[in-house]
Protein backbone atom coordinates (compact mmCIF):
# COMPACT_ATOMS: atom_id res chain seq x y z
CA UNK A 1 0.00 0.00 0.00
CA UNK A 2 1.61 3.72 -0.94
CA UNK A 3 -0.01 5.89 1.20
CA UNK A 4 -1.28 9.27 0.03
CA UNK A 5 0.37 11.76 2.38
CA UNK A 6 3.05 10.58 5.40
CA UNK A 7 4.70 13.23 7.20
CA UNK A 8 8.49 13.61 6.15
CA UNK A 9 10.47 12.58 9.71
CA UNK A 10 13.80 11.54 10.21
CA UNK A 11 16.23 11.93 13.41
CA UNK A 12 16.84 15.47 12.76
CA UNK A 13 13.53 16.15 13.32
CA UNK A 14 13.31 13.78 16.04
CA UNK A 15 16.43 15.13 17.83
CA UNK A 16 14.55 19.15 17.29
CA UNK A 17 10.91 17.89 19.07
CA UNK A 18 13.42 15.34 21.80
CA UNK A 19 15.63 18.51 22.13
CA UNK A 20 12.20 20.55 23.20
CA UNK A 21 10.88 17.75 25.72
CA UNK A 22 13.96 17.69 27.07
CA UNK A 23 14.20 21.97 27.54
CA UNK A 24 11.26 21.58 30.19
CA UNK A 25 9.47 24.46 28.05
CA UNK A 26 6.92 22.71 25.46
CA UNK A 27 4.65 26.05 24.49
CA UNK A 28 5.26 29.17 22.81
CA UNK A 29 8.98 30.44 23.43
CA UNK A 30 12.15 30.00 21.88
CA UNK A 31 11.31 27.33 19.19
CA UNK A 32 8.20 29.24 18.02
CA UNK A 33 10.69 32.48 17.74
CA UNK A 34 13.48 30.30 15.41
CA UNK A 35 10.53 28.90 13.39
CA UNK A 36 9.75 32.26 12.88
CA UNK A 37 12.67 33.92 11.83
CA UNK A 38 13.57 30.51 9.49
CA UNK A 39 10.10 32.01 7.83
CA UNK A 40 11.27 34.99 7.04
CA UNK A 41 14.21 33.89 5.61
CA UNK A 42 12.98 31.72 3.61
CA UNK A 43 10.29 34.09 2.00
CA UNK A 44 11.99 37.36 2.45
CA UNK A 45 8.24 38.79 4.08
CA UNK A 46 9.06 41.36 6.95
CA UNK A 47 7.36 39.76 9.98
CA UNK A 48 6.39 35.73 10.61
CA UNK A 49 4.00 35.03 13.71
CA UNK A 50 3.45 31.31 14.27
CA UNK A 51 -0.12 30.31 15.31
CA UNK A 52 -1.96 27.13 16.05
CA UNK A 53 -3.22 26.24 12.06
CA UNK A 54 -4.19 28.44 9.38
CA UNK A 55 -7.89 28.68 10.23
CA UNK A 56 -7.43 30.26 13.75
CA UNK A 57 -4.59 32.71 11.92
CA UNK A 58 -7.34 33.58 9.47
CA UNK A 59 -9.81 34.28 11.82
CA UNK A 60 -7.32 35.91 13.83
CA UNK A 61 -6.25 38.64 10.69
CA UNK A 62 -9.71 38.98 9.59
CA UNK A 63 -10.60 40.13 13.32
CA UNK A 64 -7.36 42.49 13.38
CA UNK A 65 -9.00 44.35 10.44
CA UNK A 66 -12.39 45.30 11.63
CA UNK A 67 -13.85 42.36 9.51
CA UNK A 68 -17.78 42.10 10.82
CA UNK A 69 -21.58 41.21 10.07
CA UNK A 70 -22.23 43.26 7.14
CA UNK A 71 -18.79 42.88 5.67
CA UNK A 72 -17.72 40.69 2.58
CA UNK A 73 -14.79 38.99 1.55
CA UNK A 74 -14.07 37.61 -1.73
CA UNK A 75 -12.75 33.76 -1.96
CA UNK A 76 -13.32 30.83 -4.62
CA UNK A 77 -15.40 28.74 -4.58
CA UNK A 78 -12.71 25.98 -5.07
CA UNK A 79 -11.17 25.52 -1.97
CA UNK A 80 -11.01 23.87 1.66
CA UNK A 81 -14.14 24.93 3.54
CA UNK A 82 -11.62 26.70 6.37
CA UNK A 83 -11.28 29.75 3.62
CA UNK A 84 -15.05 30.83 3.89
CA UNK A 85 -15.50 29.37 7.70
CA UNK A 86 -12.54 31.75 9.06
CA UNK A 87 -15.29 34.62 7.57
CA UNK A 88 -18.80 33.34 8.91
CA UNK A 89 -17.01 32.97 12.41
CA UNK A 90 -16.46 36.86 12.25
CA UNK A 91 -19.70 37.36 11.22
CA UNK A 92 -19.25 38.28 7.54
CA UNK A 93 -20.00 37.24 4.26
CA UNK A 94 -17.93 34.89 1.90
CA UNK A 95 -18.65 36.21 -1.92
CA UNK A 96 -17.86 33.15 -3.83
CA UNK A 97 -16.54 33.52 -7.33
CA UNK A 98 -15.00 31.09 -10.08
CA UNK A 99 -11.67 29.77 -10.59
CA UNK A 100 -9.31 29.37 -13.94
CA UNK A 101 -8.59 26.28 -15.97
CA UNK A 102 -5.29 26.03 -13.62
CA UNK A 103 -7.33 25.89 -10.22
CA UNK A 104 -6.72 29.61 -9.02
CA UNK A 105 -8.90 32.62 -8.80
CA UNK A 106 -9.87 34.32 -12.39
CA UNK A 107 -8.78 37.65 -11.70
CA UNK A 108 -12.26 39.10 -13.76
CA UNK A 109 -14.81 37.48 -11.84
CA UNK A 110 -13.36 38.48 -8.28
CA UNK A 111 -13.31 42.05 -9.99
CA UNK A 112 -17.21 42.15 -10.91
CA UNK A 113 -17.85 41.07 -7.24
CA UNK A 114 -16.48 43.50 -5.82
CA UNK A 115 -18.58 46.15 -3.92
CA UNK A 116 -18.64 48.99 -1.03
CA UNK A 117 -18.96 45.98 1.42
CA UNK A 118 -16.07 44.07 0.23
CA UNK A 119 -13.64 44.09 2.95
CA UNK A 120 -11.00 41.87 1.78
CA UNK A 121 -9.91 39.87 -1.30
CA UNK A 122 -8.65 35.85 -0.36
CA UNK A 123 -7.06 34.58 -2.81
CA UNK A 124 -6.41 30.54 -2.64
CA UNK A 125 -2.81 28.99 -3.54
CA UNK A 126 -3.56 25.24 -4.94
CA UNK A 127 -1.59 22.75 -4.99
CA UNK A 128 2.10 24.89 -4.71
CA UNK A 129 0.81 27.08 -8.00
CA UNK A 130 0.14 30.85 -6.44
CA UNK A 131 -2.71 32.98 -7.70
CA UNK A 132 -1.75 35.75 -10.40
CA UNK A 133 -1.31 38.49 -7.40
CA UNK A 134 0.07 40.70 -9.68
CA UNK A 135 -3.71 41.31 -11.65
CA UNK A 136 -5.03 41.09 -7.87
CA UNK A 137 -2.86 43.62 -6.47
CA UNK A 138 -3.14 45.91 -9.70
CA UNK A 139 -7.20 45.70 -9.16
CA UNK A 140 -7.95 46.52 -5.45
CA UNK A 141 -5.18 50.10 -6.13
CA UNK A 142 -7.41 51.07 -9.55
CA UNK A 143 -8.81 53.97 -8.24
CA UNK A 144 -12.06 53.52 -9.28
CA UNK A 145 -11.81 50.36 -7.01
CA UNK A 146 -10.29 52.33 -3.86
CA UNK A 147 -13.07 54.80 -4.62
CA UNK A 148 -15.76 52.32 -3.74
CA UNK A 149 -13.84 51.06 -0.71
CA UNK A 150 -16.02 51.90 3.06
CA UNK A 151 -13.95 51.33 6.12
CA UNK A 152 -15.12 50.81 9.16
CA UNK A 153 -12.27 50.10 11.52
CA UNK A 154 -9.22 51.33 12.33
CA UNK A 155 -7.03 49.24 10.56
CA UNK A 156 -9.22 49.62 7.42
CA UNK A 157 -8.83 53.45 7.32
CA UNK A 158 -4.94 53.11 7.56
CA UNK A 159 -5.32 50.74 4.20
CA UNK A 160 -7.63 52.65 2.67
CA UNK A 161 -8.39 50.02 0.57
CA UNK A 162 -9.42 46.33 0.01
CA UNK A 163 -6.45 43.77 1.86
CA UNK A 164 -5.22 41.12 -0.05
CA UNK A 165 -5.09 38.13 2.19
CA UNK A 166 -2.97 35.52 0.50
CA UNK A 167 -4.54 31.91 1.51
CA UNK A 168 -1.09 30.15 0.91
CA UNK A 169 -1.76 26.48 2.72
CA UNK A 170 -0.19 25.13 -0.16
CA UNK A 171 2.46 27.16 -1.68
CA UNK A 172 5.42 27.80 1.02
CA UNK A 173 8.63 27.62 -1.47
CA UNK A 174 6.56 28.54 -4.48
CA UNK A 175 7.03 32.02 -6.89
CA UNK A 176 5.56 34.31 -8.70
CA UNK A 177 8.07 36.62 -11.09
CA UNK A 178 10.78 35.55 -8.82
CA UNK A 179 8.69 36.55 -5.59
CA UNK A 180 7.89 34.09 -2.70
CA UNK A 181 5.22 32.99 -1.40
CA UNK A 182 4.34 34.90 1.67
CA UNK A 183 5.80 38.22 0.27
CA UNK A 184 3.58 38.54 -2.90
CA UNK A 185 0.37 39.90 -0.73
CA UNK A 186 -0.41 42.32 2.68
CA UNK A 187 -0.57 39.51 4.50
CA UNK A 188 0.05 35.53 3.86
CA UNK A 189 -0.77 32.89 5.45
CA UNK A 190 0.40 28.86 5.24
CA UNK A 191 -0.09 26.08 6.92
CA UNK A 192 1.25 23.02 8.75
CA UNK A 193 -0.74 21.02 9.02
CA UNK A 194 0.72 17.57 8.77
CA UNK A 195 0.06 16.95 5.63
CA UNK A 196 1.75 20.16 4.48
CA UNK A 197 5.61 20.32 2.37
CA UNK A 198 6.72 21.74 6.28
CA UNK A 199 4.29 20.70 8.78
CA UNK A 200 4.56 21.37 12.66
CA UNK A 201 1.87 18.68 12.96
CA UNK A 202 -0.63 21.13 13.25
CA UNK A 203 -0.23 24.85 13.28
CA UNK A 204 0.68 27.68 10.62
CA UNK A 205 2.09 30.98 9.86
CA UNK A 206 1.09 34.57 9.26
CA UNK A 207 3.26 36.66 6.97
CA UNK A 208 2.97 40.27 6.96
CA UNK A 209 3.84 43.10 4.10
CA UNK A 210 1.48 45.56 4.67
CA UNK A 211 2.47 49.12 2.93
CA UNK A 212 4.23 51.85 4.47
CA UNK A 213 1.38 53.09 6.19
CA UNK A 214 1.85 50.28 8.73
CA UNK A 215 4.68 49.54 11.06
CA UNK A 216 5.01 45.98 10.67
CA UNK A 217 6.97 44.94 13.63
CA UNK A 218 4.33 46.70 15.34
CA UNK A 219 1.59 44.61 13.79
CA UNK A 220 3.63 41.62 14.53
CA UNK A 221 3.46 42.79 17.87
CA UNK A 222 -0.40 43.58 17.97
CA UNK A 223 -1.37 39.99 16.19
CA UNK A 224 0.69 38.07 18.86
CA UNK A 225 -1.48 40.10 21.49
CA UNK A 226 -4.45 38.97 19.62
CA UNK A 227 -2.60 35.26 19.50
CA UNK A 228 -2.28 35.31 23.01
CA UNK A 229 -5.92 36.29 24.42
CA UNK A 230 -4.86 40.02 24.44
CA UNK A 231 -2.52 39.45 27.01
CA UNK A 232 0.63 41.73 27.61
CA UNK A 233 3.12 38.65 27.94
CA UNK A 234 3.38 35.31 27.16
CA UNK A 235 3.91 31.97 29.57
CA UNK A 236 7.58 31.90 28.95
CA UNK A 237 8.07 35.66 30.03
CA UNK A 238 5.71 35.70 32.94
CA UNK A 239 7.56 32.19 33.69
CA UNK A 240 11.42 34.60 34.40
CA UNK A 241 11.84 35.79 37.55
CA UNK A 242 9.03 38.99 38.78
CA UNK A 243 7.57 38.52 35.59
CA UNK A 244 4.09 37.46 36.99
CA UNK A 245 2.02 40.65 36.04
CA UNK A 246 0.30 40.99 33.17
CA UNK A 247 -2.75 42.75 31.40
CA UNK A 248 -5.31 42.02 29.15
CA UNK A 249 -5.75 45.05 26.80
CA UNK A 250 -8.64 43.15 24.68
CA UNK A 251 -11.01 40.12 23.83
CA UNK A 252 -8.18 37.93 21.82
CA UNK A 253 -7.89 34.48 20.70
CA UNK A 254 -6.05 31.74 22.24
CA UNK A 255 -4.71 30.52 19.32
CA UNK A 256 -0.39 30.63 19.84
CA UNK A 257 1.87 28.06 18.41
CA UNK A 258 3.38 25.74 21.10
CA UNK A 259 7.57 25.45 21.28
CA UNK A 260 6.51 21.42 20.66
CA UNK A 261 4.87 22.00 17.58
CA UNK A 262 7.50 24.45 16.36
CA UNK A 263 10.85 22.15 17.03
CA UNK A 264 8.52 19.83 14.70
CA UNK A 265 8.72 22.67 11.85
CA UNK A 266 12.43 23.49 12.70
CA UNK A 267 13.57 20.44 11.85
CA UNK A 268 11.67 20.29 8.20
CA UNK A 269 12.41 24.01 7.66
CA UNK A 270 16.46 23.34 7.63
CA UNK A 271 16.27 20.40 5.17
CA UNK A 272 13.75 22.48 2.82
CA UNK A 273 15.67 22.53 -0.22
CA UNK A 274 16.23 18.57 -0.13
CA UNK A 275 12.62 17.77 0.93
CA UNK A 276 12.18 20.40 -2.71
CA UNK A 277 14.26 19.30 -4.41
CA UNK A 278 12.43 15.24 -3.95
CA UNK A 279 8.99 16.71 -4.37
CA UNK A 280 10.34 17.91 -8.03
CA UNK A 281 11.50 15.06 -8.93
CA UNK A 282 8.60 13.27 -8.63
CA UNK A 283 6.47 15.53 -10.10
CA UNK A 284 8.92 15.72 -13.26
CA UNK A 285 8.68 12.07 -13.39
CA UNK A 286 4.50 11.92 -13.15
CA UNK A 287 4.42 14.92 -16.23
CA UNK A 288 7.17 12.88 -18.44
CA UNK A 289 4.79 10.05 -18.09
CA UNK A 290 1.62 11.48 -18.12
CA UNK A 291 1.85 14.33 -20.96
CA UNK A 292 2.52 11.56 -23.46
CA UNK A 293 -1.16 10.33 -22.69
CA UNK A 294 -3.61 12.32 -25.01
CA UNK A 295 -6.67 11.48 -22.18
CA UNK A 296 -4.28 12.99 -19.24
CA UNK A 297 -4.34 16.81 -18.29
CA UNK A 298 -1.06 17.42 -16.19
CA UNK A 299 -1.27 20.66 -13.72
CA UNK A 300 1.27 23.45 -13.75
CA UNK A 301 4.71 22.85 -12.64
CA UNK A 302 6.27 25.98 -13.92
CA UNK A 303 5.27 28.67 -16.27
CA UNK A 304 6.59 32.00 -17.64
CA UNK A 305 6.30 34.10 -14.38
CA UNK A 306 5.40 31.23 -11.34
CA UNK A 307 7.01 28.24 -10.39
CA UNK A 308 5.43 25.20 -8.19
CA UNK A 309 6.21 24.22 -4.86
CA UNK A 310 4.44 20.82 -5.95
CA UNK A 311 2.65 20.32 -2.45
CA UNK A 312 -0.07 18.46 -4.38
CA UNK A 313 -0.24 16.74 -8.22
CA UNK A 314 -3.52 17.27 -9.38
CA UNK A 315 -3.90 15.34 -12.42
CA UNK A 316 -7.31 15.60 -14.49
CA UNK A 317 -8.10 13.10 -16.61
CA UNK A 318 -10.01 14.66 -19.94
CA UNK A 319 -13.44 13.16 -21.50
CA UNK A 320 -14.70 11.70 -18.19
CA UNK A 321 -17.97 11.90 -15.74
CA UNK A 322 -17.54 12.64 -12.26
CA UNK A 323 -18.99 9.15 -11.76
CA UNK A 324 -16.09 7.59 -14.06
CA UNK A 325 -13.44 9.85 -11.90
CA UNK A 326 -14.84 7.71 -8.74
CA UNK A 327 -14.36 4.48 -10.71
CA UNK A 328 -11.06 4.93 -11.41
CA UNK A 329 -10.14 6.13 -7.49
CA UNK A 330 -11.67 2.94 -6.75
CA UNK A 331 -9.74 1.04 -9.54
CA UNK A 332 -6.39 2.78 -7.94
CA UNK A 333 -6.62 2.24 -4.63
CA UNK A 334 -7.81 -1.40 -4.30
CA UNK A 335 -4.62 -1.62 -6.18
CA UNK A 336 -2.83 -0.38 -3.30
CA UNK A 337 -2.31 3.18 -3.89
CA UNK A 338 -3.95 5.94 -1.72
CA UNK A 339 -5.10 8.80 -3.67
CA UNK A 340 -7.40 11.73 -3.19
CA UNK A 341 -9.30 14.63 -4.69
CA UNK A 342 -8.95 18.26 -4.15
CA UNK A 343 -11.19 19.69 -3.93
CA UNK A 344 -15.04 19.07 -2.87
CA UNK A 345 -16.12 22.75 -4.03
CA UNK A 346 -17.72 24.39 -1.32
CA UNK A 347 -21.28 24.56 -2.77
CA UNK A 348 -21.37 21.36 -3.17
CA UNK A 349 -21.02 21.21 0.95
CA UNK A 350 -24.35 21.04 3.12
CA UNK A 351 -23.38 24.30 5.20
CA UNK A 352 -22.90 26.02 1.90
CA UNK A 353 -25.83 24.55 -0.12
CA UNK A 354 -27.88 26.03 3.30
CA UNK A 355 -26.59 29.36 2.97
CA UNK A 356 -27.77 29.90 -1.08
CA UNK A 357 -24.39 29.00 -2.63
CA UNK A 358 -24.88 26.77 -5.91
CA UNK A 359 -23.25 24.99 -8.02
CA UNK A 360 -24.21 25.91 -10.95
CA UNK A 361 -22.93 29.18 -10.29
CA UNK A 362 -19.48 28.03 -10.94
CA UNK A 363 -18.53 26.07 -13.89
CA UNK A 364 -15.25 25.54 -14.07
CA UNK A 365 -14.81 25.01 -10.60
CA UNK A 366 -17.13 21.86 -10.89
CA UNK A 367 -15.16 20.91 -14.17
CA UNK A 368 -12.19 20.93 -12.95
CA UNK A 369 -13.36 19.09 -9.61
CA UNK A 370 -15.07 16.51 -11.26
CA UNK A 371 -12.07 15.22 -13.51
CA UNK A 372 -9.59 15.68 -10.65
CA UNK A 373 -7.38 12.94 -9.01
CA UNK A 374 -4.48 14.16 -6.78
CA UNK A 375 -1.44 11.63 -6.83
CA UNK A 376 0.50 10.73 -3.78
CA UNK A 377 3.42 13.60 -3.89
CA UNK A 378 5.89 13.05 -0.73
CA UNK A 379 9.44 13.12 -0.53
CA UNK A 380 10.04 9.60 0.73
CA UNK A 381 8.57 8.18 -2.48
CA UNK A 382 10.52 6.12 -4.65
CA UNK A 383 10.87 6.19 -8.33
CA UNK A 384 9.78 2.75 -8.38
CA UNK A 385 6.80 3.36 -6.39
CA UNK A 386 6.22 6.43 -8.43
CA UNK A 387 6.32 4.32 -11.53
CA UNK A 388 3.86 1.87 -9.81
CA UNK A 389 1.14 4.39 -9.56
CA UNK A 390 1.48 5.92 -12.77
CA UNK A 391 0.93 2.32 -14.68
CA UNK A 392 -1.82 1.94 -12.14
CA UNK A 393 -3.59 5.09 -13.29
CA UNK A 394 -3.23 4.29 -16.65
CA UNK A 395 -5.01 0.97 -15.93
CA UNK A 396 -7.54 2.37 -14.02
CA UNK A 397 -8.33 4.32 -17.48
CA UNK A 398 -8.17 1.80 -19.21
CA UNK A 399 -10.50 -0.13 -17.00
CA UNK A 400 -13.35 2.58 -18.10
CA UNK A 401 -13.48 1.18 -21.47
Amino acid sequence: MIPFSPPYINEEIIDQVVDTLRSGWITTGPKVKALEEEVVKLTGCDKALGVNSWTSGAILVLKWFGIQEGDEVIIPAYTYSATALSVLHCGATPVMVDVLDDFTVDPEKLKLAITENTKVIMPVDFAGLMCHYDKINEIVTQPGIVELFKPRSEKQRQLGRILVLSDAAHSIGASLNGIQSGKAADITIFSFHAVKNITTAEGGVICINLPDSFNNEEEYKLMRLWSLNGQTKDAFTKSQAGGWKYDILFAGLKVNMPDLCAALGLGQISQYALLTKNRSRIAKAYEFFFKELKWAKCPILEDGSRLSSNHLYALRIIGITEAQRDDMIDFITNNGVAVNVHFIPMPLLTVFKNLGYKMGDYPMSYANYSVEISLPIYPQLTDDEVSYICSTVERAYASLS
